[in-house]
């Protein structure tokens, strides 16, 4: 697991995510403003070239640091985890090497357990506004494009503590605090939400329902995104299609007591 340093934007692989305090970002993809882990690695080895920087570096004594130059999203999120304490946080978007299927595939099996693990998730809704009351019958907290999301589902349940935050980065409200109004936008129920009742006490069917609605970017995510709802651990192969959804069935078969 590569984790993101929040003062200096350098990417650190951690061996035993377990041993480590880290936040985590859940976040909607925007396709052409994402900074993907190769490009962040190219900007920190143009940075570190510099002589300018290796010469300012050596009389401050400062590390020297990438985030004015990476994407607003990192940057944010970076400072936010920041004043929230973090020295690290993960976000796949750029903590993910995808050119190694194999890592990806790790990645993909891991995710649940590293949303799990981590000591809050930051939620970030692109689509609210932190000037509105997201309990409010017609708030826009309630029609916000995560919650339509396939991987969203799993960084919505897997973490003990998620805090949604607007556009703005400003806090819209926690998981535990907003669980009434997360339960009617979703249909999981808040025993689920805030971890008084285990997942598996939940039917196949039911845990299906939550998903029926969402959409993902790559057919095979449909599948993939579910992984940790079930417990499964299988092989991914993006081209495979459809087939992913039926390795999936097969393998919630093997553990269902339905």
């Amino acid at each position: 697991m590569y984790l993101l340093d929040t003062l200096t934007g350098e990417l650190e692989f951690v061996a035993d995510p377990s041993k480590e305090r880290y936040a985590i970002l859940s976040h909607v993809w925007q396709r052409k403003s994402e900074m993907s882990f190769q490009e962040l690695e190219r900007l920190k080895d143009v940075i570190l070239r510099s002589p300018s920087r290796r010469v300012k570096s050596r009389r401050s004594g400062k590390l020297v640091s990438v985030l004015p130059w990476v994407s607003a999203k990192i940057r944010n999120c970076c400072e936010y985890a920041r004043q929230r304490g973090f020295r690290k946080v993960w976000i796949d978007t750029c903590c993910i090497d995808k050119r190694s299927s194999s890592e990806l595939s790790e990645a993909i099996n891991s995710m649940y357990d590293w949303y799990a693990r981590a000591e809050v998730c930051f939620a970030y809704l692109q689509d609210v506004s932190d000037k509105e009351d997201p309990t409010t019958p017609h708030a826009a907290f309630r029609r916000s494009e995560w919650f339509t999301r396939g991987w969203t589902l799993q960084e919505l349940i897997a973490p003990s503590c998620v805090e949604f935050l607007a556009k703005e980065w400003g806090f819209l409200g926690s998981k535990a605090t907003l669980a009434s109004v997360v339960e009617q936008v979703t249909g999981i129920h808040r025993d689920i939400l805030t971890h008084e009742r285990p997942l598996d006490s939940v039917s196949v069917a039911a845990r299906m329902s939550w998903a029926s609605k969402r959409r993902t970017g790559k057919l095979e995510d449909e599948a993939y995104s579910l992984m940790g709802i079930f417990g499964v651990k299988m092989l991914t192969n993006y081209g495979e299609g459809r087939a992913a959804f039926v390795m999936l069935q097969e393998e919630i078969l093997k553990r269902s007591r339905d």
